[in-house]
């Protein structure tokens, strides 16, 4: 296939691309992230139920389907649920606005058991509710009252005397206790908990609870935030076997009034039935139009049912002594506790009258009772149609986002990357005229298909999606510049326009593909081990970078060799390739120590920043919680904590803020002991106290785990991205230059440490990821440096290594400050235009951009330099050029020079042999051959025409040749001893 033809097929091969993209576009619409449409972000931690030791792959799975079916029923349109990690979960709900209703429907334990209740009952709990309808021994029920009454729980109360003549403990700590004075059982298979688990209490009456249950004790002192917790408390082991169970009171129609305190019970642990035994659970009605719940058995539930329901049914009939009414049945009837998540949810009975022999539960069964509403029978009916989830699941991370918020954010992030896309097009046609002409044409069709791919893989489009798209443009346009900038470099050196061109992508390409490279294998990394709201952001890089290459490079040479040969390319203006062209001539290497000495005097200044004032470490890392809150009713700063710390929400830090879209009354609370599950709770302080408007609430909310996680990622990532970028540039150049690249990266790193210690700007997760993939898109700068010194150490064999490293520098300089300027024009469209999360980008790229350009050439190159002339090869040069110089190196190699230093080499390699090996014979002795002033030899001279001038200077050149060869025999010498 020729040229043209082959140009011709690219040309219409990505003209077809653009116009199947344009259809993909019109046809899909994008998927959007929830930080800008709204909605509710949870991660889970898998932790063991107690029944094992650890969280296996299958139970994430499993727990993963089952949370899927759990949404579904919630009606969210378009639910994300994947794994986290090792043993994490994140789920994504667009659009919810309940946000409490959400994570306790999809992340509930639904640890569901069924217990034959009055056998169950331990001590004085059986002793006073063992035997219904019987009046307890007076010496236990008096017992009970006293406690009850030291507790401060009012005996009185219709309510309270339901629960104390059913044994119930008023206190957590007391039941704790009984429980505790059990013998553990040994390999509890049937229990729901085989292992022990431990509560931490208060040392002060009424021994309030801190902590617990855990499996570990060491958990105990500890919150999810990260809080510790007082090592002085009371730490109860309740052992295997036994378990520790809440309930709240009953008013007279039967219904829970989760509004009082609950009483407490320790249980044998000893379930009739779990979860696992029933079928077919819904929501339904009883005869009084009451909500209920119905289930069906499997055939080992029914069995177990009917035998379990049976027992009771006969002890019921046994303490009945004769015939009994109606009334009396009831009062005498034991009970079937449903108990979920340790928490009783009914306790009704089963009437010996009704059911003798028990109920045989072909019919199915129903939980009656203690529902405020028909929503909370239908939350337990999905719950149990679902199915308990095998692992227990911690909420360690929780963020929400209103949508009024989210399409503000969606506005300004579209904004900014209009903005920046036209602002480097603008400057690409401004300073390279025609050519910026084609960049600009592979830019659009790079937009337009990039678009048409997030529609298509699909990609889920969020801010950090946003900043990496601008980045893109970045790196589409930096392709460009590389080539444009050799292609204008060929034009001046007198090659035609075709060939110019030719020679353009020819010797560009290389450099394109290590730079590109770099840049993907860093957004892998980030894509691996990010977040998951960072992997938007690395995608969107990553695929962005490929799509580049097929854009700034194939296209674009299509595009200019098809029209090589056309009017528009004749003139070398027209490419802004006229005149000389700038060349830099600035000693690089010489100012060196300068560069050094500036860049010590930053890193100390930062140094003592980071000593002083550290780094302001967001709540990514800190954990904790982060609420914005549009308020209804006008209040200040103090009021709103006045309502949070009668919610018992402390230790936040409150400030009003203006926006636009709610007004003034908007406040920004901070916290770092606030759980992500008790976000909720300030919510409702907020919405009760002064009213929230609507859409107006948005919370971020990390634990210590989540908040541990992305520590270690961002250490992970910044580690991998270092050996990768350095294995990279010593496999592609040398060896010897990844050590500049290390300690240039170095350099970068503790410079932006420095910088926003200064500044006191907040890192976040985000920030080290866009620093990151900006570190190893600074190593751009390095790439066309160190491309162009590999390109002119062959041209260049007599010249010192710092003068190849200046013409290098000089050549490319222009070039590197081009491609950096063109990425900060899309920086800071994000910067003025983006929101709060395109701000922080745009700050982390400002200052790894600006960082990354300077170390590229001001620090990597002088340290391969200082390195590479210490090789002997590079020694000799600079001996034999100070020799030739006076005892100095120029800082550029001058034509003329090298020309002597070709023809004296010359001269050694023709001069015999012989004076060598005598050289080596005679230490110290220095041996010369000379042409005799009489005889054939020098007649010879003479008949050749030669002036006595020239033999002067001949006899001249052929001395210090010889000088040159002693002193360097007088080296080698030297090395050997």
């Amino acid at each position: 296939m020729g040229t043209r033809r082959r140009h011709l097929f690219v040309l219409l091969f990505v003209l077809g691309l653009v116009i199947v993209s344009g259809l993909v576009i019109a046809d899909k619409e994008t998927k959007l992230g929830l930080d800008l449409q709204g909605g509710l972000e949870l991660v889970y931690q898998g932790q063991p139920t107690g029944t094992s030791s650890e969280v296996s792959g299958e139970d994430i799975d499993d727990s993963i389907s089952i949370i899927e079916q759990r949404i579904n029923k919630l009606g969210v349109s378009e639910p994300e649920v994947a794994r986290l990690g090792v043993d994490q979960i994140t789920v994504s709900l667009p659009g919810v606005t309940d946000a409490t209703r959400a994570a306790e429907q999809v992340g509930t334990t639904a640890q569901l058991y069924y217990y034959d209740w009055e056998p169950n009952l331990i001590g004085p709990e059986k002793l006073i509710g063992g035997k219904p309808g019987l009046q307890p021994p007076a010496g236990p029920l008096e017992a009970s009252e006293k406690r009850w009454q030291e507790a401060g729980r009012n005996v009185a109360k219709e309510e309270n005397k339901r629960l104390i003549y059913a044994g119930a403990y008023p206190t957590a700590y007391e039941a704790a206790k009984l429980a505790s004075e059990q013998e553990p059982v040994e390999d509890c298979e049937d229990c729901s908990v085989s292992r022990p688990r431990y509560y931490l209490f208060d040392k002060v009456k009424p021994d309030e609870p801190i902590a617990g249950p855990e499996l570990a004790k060491k958990d105990l002192y500890i919150s999810p935030t990260g809080e510790k917790r007082p090592r002085n408390g009371i730490v109860v082991e309740v052992p295997a076997g036994t378990v520790l169970v809440s309930e709240y009171p009953t008013d007279e129609g039967g219904q829970l009034n989760e509004e009082a305190d609950p009483g407490w019970y320790a249980l044998e642990d000893e379930p009739a039935l779990s979860g696992s035994d029933i079928t077919d659970p819904e929501q339904a009605y009883g005869p009084n139009n009451e909500p209920i719940v119905s289930f069906n058995f499997t055939d080992e539930g029914q069995s177990s049912f009917q035998e379990v329901t049976r027992k009771i049914a006969q002890r019921g009939q046994a303490q009945a002594i004769g015939p009994v009414s109606g009334e009396e049945a009831e009062a005498l009837s034991g009970h079937f506790a449903v108990v979920l998540d340790n928490e009783v949810k009914t306790r009704p009975i089963i009437n010996f009258a009704e059911n003798p022999d028990g109920i045989d539960g072909r019919q199915g069964a129903q939980i009656s009772g203690g529902f405020k509403d028909v929503s909370e029978a239908q939350d337990l009916a999905t719950t149990l149609q679902i199915g308990a989830l095998p692992i227990n699941l911690k909420l360690i991370s929780q963020t929400q986002v209103s949508a009024t918020l989210g399409s503000e954010a969606l506005d300004q992030g579209v904004k900014a990357a209009l903005v920046g896309f036209a602002l480097v097009i603008l400057f690409l046609l401004l300073y390279y005229r025609f050519l910026g002409l084609i960049a600009s044409i592979a830019l659009g069709a790079y937009a337009v298909i990039f678009f048409a791919l997030i529609d298509l893989i699909p990609i889920t489009l969020t801010l950090p999606g946003i900043a990496g798209l601008v980045l893109t443009v970045g790196v589409a346009a930096d392709s460009n510049i590389v080539i444009f900038e050799r292609i204008k470099e060929e034009v001046r050196a007198g090659r035609s326009m075709s060939s110019a061109i030719s020679a353009g992508y020819k010797r560009g390409i290389s450099t394109i593909i290590d730079a590109n490279v770099v840049t993907l294998l860093t957004a892998f990394i980030l894509f691996v081990l990010a977040t998951s709201g960072v992997k938007g952001f690395a995608f969107t890089l990553g695929v962005g970078t490929i799509v580049s290459l097929l854009t700034a490079v194939v296209f674009t040479q299509a595009l200019l060799g098809s029209m090589s040969r056309s009017r528009l390319l004749r003139s070398p203006s027209a490419l802004g390739a006229g005149g000389e062209g700038r060349r830099w001539h600035f000693d690089f290497m010489g100012a060196s120590r300068w560069f050094f000495s500036i860049s010590g005097v930053i890193l100390i200044i930062g140094g003592l920043a980071l000593a002083t004032k550290q780094l302001n470490f967001g709540i990514d890392f800190e954990s904790g919680t982060r609420i914005t809150a549009a308020l209804q009713q006008p209040t200040d700063e103090e009021g709103v904590r006045d309502a949070l710390d009668e919610a018992g929400i402390k230790g936040e830090e409150i400030q009003q803020v203006d926006d636009p879209n709610f007004g003034e009354n908007v406040f920004q609370i901070q916290s770092h002991e606030l759980e992500p599950g008790e976000v909720r709770e300030a919510e409702s302080a907020l919405i009760s106290e002064f009213g929230v408007v609507q859409d107006g609430f948005e919370s971020t909310s990390v634990g210590p785990t989540f908040g541990q996680q992305v520590a270690d990622s961002a250490l992970k990532a910044l580690i991998f991205s270092l050996l990768v970028i350095c294995g990279y540039v010593a496999l592609r150049f040398d060896p010897k230059f990844a050590v500049p690249v290390l300690i240039a990266i170095f350099h970068d790193i503790l410079i932006t440490a420095g910088v926003y210690s200064l500044t006191g700007k907040e890192v976040s997760s985000g920030t080290v990821a866009a620093f990151l993939t900006i570190l190893g898109y600074s190593i751009y700068d390095t790439i066309i440096v160190f491309d162009r010194i590999r390109e002119n150490v062959p041209r260049m064999p007599r010249a010192a290594f710092s003068q190849i490293v200046n013409r290098s520098m000089s050549e490319v300089l222009t070039r590197s400050l081009v491609t950096s300027f063109s990425t900060l024009l899309g920086v800071t469209s994000l910067m003025v235009f983006g929101g709060a999360t395109l701000q922080d980008f745009a700050f982390a790229m400002l200052v790894g951009i600006a960082s990354g350009t300077y170390s590229s050439i001001f620090i990597a190159s002088p340290v391969l330099t200082a390195w590479k002339e210490r090789e002997p090869g590079f020694v000799r040069r600079r001996l034999r050029i100070a020799e030739v110089e006076g005892g100095r190196v120029p800082a550029y190699a001058d034509d003329i020079e090298m020309a002597k230093l070709a023809r004296d080499d010359e001269a050694e390699s023709a001069a015999p042999a012989q004076p060598e090996t005598v050289a080596e014979a005679a230490p110290g002795a220095v041996a010369t051959v000379e042409r005799p002033e009489d005889g054939s030899g020098g007649g010879g001279s003479r008949e050749n025409g030669d002036t006595d001038a020239a033999a002067a200077a001949s006899a001249d050149r052929r001395e210090r040749n010889a000088e040159r060869r002693a002193r360097r025999q007088a080296r080698r010498k030297h090395g050997r001893r």
